[in-house]
């Protein structure tokens, strides 16, 4: 099993990256924790991930530009060889830049049932507000502060007498059984045929005039009435690997790209030189630009006549 590599950045106790870590210990684990990172050369939690043999890193922020401190946290999470950020008690608010990077690849968790109570002071807040419940969310990062789409949350109930301190200990136990598991289920998307299949149906569908079949046992995207321009190859003849076939120029172009990065890209067993086989299955899969591969490729098989009514279009 290929394993999601997990950048963690804290900036005090780290009780969340050490439920991380600590999940990330049992064998079937999805994950698996190549780093972890602080503003705060004294945080707590860096001892405890250096005594557990996790990579450290810290850089603290005082009298640096924001994007400038990121950069320099960015640059060492790519280093380390990361996948994904998941963020554990990181006190700092993300630049814009820095997001963007990671996006789609960065987790938080957060002490609140959100969309409620986003920001500070989420417990006193909800017993404010009578609520019968409080908890923690999971949820994606972006740009604006605690509102990117959630993957999974845990209601914690509120007892009577409660405070926000009593309240934060028990929404913290549920952050610790929740964090890991999401985690979990989050980055094992990125290995899982079926996910990553619907990944590449959708932009392949989106493609003009495009169909899908089933050919040599794989799905199969033409333009309809005429050839084919993608396959999605599970497992074929069993060489463990998911991963898009398309079209390119010819055996230059195939061994320029196998060259390039010998573990994404191949040569397809019994396509020929004018095919690529990509890796879908390594966990750091650019989207975007496989989408770009399959408009080259849809474009390389158009018939001239549906390329130039595009081209028409295109003028109004």
């Amino acid at each position: 099993m290929t394993k999601a590599r997990i950048a963690i950045l804290i900036s005090g106790t780290g009780t969340n990256m050490a439920a991380l870590l600590y999940a990330a210990k049992h064998p079937s684990c999805p994950y698996e924790i190549i780093l972890v990172a602080s503003n705060n050369s004294d945080a707590e939690g860096l001892k405890l991930a250096a005594a557990e043999g996790i990579a450290t890193f810290a850089q603290p922020h005082q009298h640096l530009d924001r994007a400038v401190h990121d950069a320099m946290m960015h640059d060492r999470i790519v280093h380390a060889g990361a996948t994904h950020v998941a963020l554990a008690g990181y006190m700092r608010i993300l630049s814009e830049a820095f997001v963007q990077k990671w996006e789609g690849r960065m987790l938080n968790v957060h002490p609140s049932l959100l969309p409620k109570y986003k920001g500070l002071h989420t417990h006193q807040r909800a017993i404010d507000a009578g609520d019968s419940h409080g908890g923690c969310s999971v949820h994606l990062v972006t740009a604006e502060l605690d509102d990117g789409p959630v993957l999974g949350q845990m209601q914690v109930a509120i007892l009577p007498g409660d405070t926000a301190d009593t309240l934060a200990e028990r929404v913290k136990l549920a952050e610790h059984q929740l964090y890991p598991r999401i985690l979990a289920e989050y980055v094992s998307r990125d290995s899982d045929p079926a996910w990553l299949v619907q990944q590449v149906r959708e932009r392949a569908m989106a493609q003009p005039e495009a169909d899908e079949v089933t050919s040599h046992g794989m799905p199969c995207f033409g333009i309809t009435g005429a050839k084919k321009f993608a396959y999605v190859s599970v497992d074929h003849h069993g060489d463990g690997k998911t991963a898009l076939l398309v079209k390119i120029s010819g055996a230059e172009e195939q061994a320029m790209l196998i060259d390039s990065d010998e573990d994404r890209y191949y040569r397809p067993a019994y396509f020929g030189d004018g095919w690529i086989g990509i890796r879908l299955d390594l966990g750091d899969t650019d989207w975007d630009h496989i989408g770009e591969w399959l408009a080259k490729s849809w474009l390389a098989v158009a018939p001239k006549k549906l390329t130039k009514l595009m081209d028409v279009a295109g003028e109004f």
